[in-house]
């Protein structure tokens, strides 16, 4: 198990950590040119090449549909949480739940209710979208056998097309501060016109036409390089959190996302009769960390863009911490 977790851990600690030690280096426009190829290249390249290379013969009848249960499911949890918080402080107004002016709980309860429509659409991104491109499918390659990899690279697809660039986009639209959002046509052209849907279109439906060895390899090594891209990415918007208040915040889709939805899926699995591999993948892929997604949607809708951050960085480090459970409950 030592040597399974070292080896899961690895490329998240050195390409973080990396982005982290680099931050003061590099130029003010880095980050957002970097999300941007990310976005518009990196993603739908990786897309194009998993539906191209992976056989989805064997995981293909309901493993697109538990990927979008896991997305429905933690959009709801988001949301009655949301409007729990949202009772609670209208509540705390009226009566205190507890003495003393200073009390870090007094001031967080009081702060929900003034608190923008943009953050509500960012606490329900935050515990909904997951990084399952470039962490699941960066960690599951050293904990599962490659016989049950079908199941990550599609439940990866999955959440990427369907969850981060359709709900994904629609929540974005609807809860932010963009004048976008007032125009259903917009939305709708935001939506057909993601690079990531069509690359998994062109991808799936090129898969019988054979590359040259050199293009296979290539696009291979063209994969990895977009995942430690999109780790040092994680790394350089980590540093730039410039204030800690929101953290408070994250901290709660942050439980949702790392802890209590993966157990769910997981019990759910078991209850099923899903184990082993198959099992361990569903719980990790619902399990990782916010994805970075986010930070391009919070650019272009104008959400909260700390929330977000602070999701990723508590998200990132619950991931570390609760990846050792996973393989002993549900390996």
């Amino acid at each position: 198990m030592i040597e399974t977790l070292f080896h899961a851990y690895t490329p998240l600690v050195i390409w973080t950590g990396l982005g982290l030690l680099l931050f003061r280096y590099i130029p003010v426009d880095f980050p957002k040119l970097l999300s941007r190829f990310l976005f518009w290249i990196g993603i739908p390249l990786q897309i194009l090449v998993l539906a191209r290379q992976s056989d989805f013969s064997g995981a293909v009848v309901f493993t697109p549909a538990i990927a979008i249960f896991v997305l429905f499911l933690s959009t709801s949890l988001a949301w009655l949480t949301w409007r729990l918080l949202r009772w609670l402080s209208a509540a705390h107004v009226k009566k205190p739940y507890f003495q003393g002016k200073n009390s870090r709980l007094n001031l967080f309860l009081s702060n929900i209710n003034s608190l923008k429509r943009s953050s509500q659409g960012s606490f329900i991104l935050a515990a909904m979208l997951a990084n399952t491109g470039f962490v699941g499918l960066a960690i599951t390659p050293a904990i599962i056998s490659s016989n049950n990899n079908n199941w990550a690279v599609l439940y990866s697809v999955t959440n990427n097309v369907i969850g981060t660039y359709c709900f994904g986009v629609f929540i974005a639209s609807y809860f932010g501060n963009s004048e976008q959002k007032k125009h259903w046509w917009t939305q709708i052209r935001d939506l057909l016109t993601v690079p990531a849907l069509w690359a998994f279109l062109i991808g799936f439906f090129t898969k019988n036409i054979p590359l040259s060895e050199t293009v296979e390899s290539g696009l291979q090594i063209a994969v990895w390089v977009v995942i430690a891209s999109a780790l040092l990415l994680v790394g350089i918007r980590l540093r730039a959190i410039k204030t800690w208040q929101s953290f408070e915040l994250a901290l709660i889709p942050s439980l949702l996302k790392v802890v209590i939805v993966p157990v769910l899926i997981g019990l759910g699995a078991s209850f099923f009769g899903l184990s082993g591999d198959p099992r361990l993948v569903l719980v990790l892929m619902s399990g990782t960390p916010t994805a970075l997604s986010v930070l391009i949607l919070a650019e272009i809708y104008d959400l909260d863009r700390d929330l977000l951050a602070s999701s990723i960085a508590l998200t990132s480090l619950g991931l570390l911490l609760m990846l050792p459970l996973w393989l002993a409950s549900f390996s």
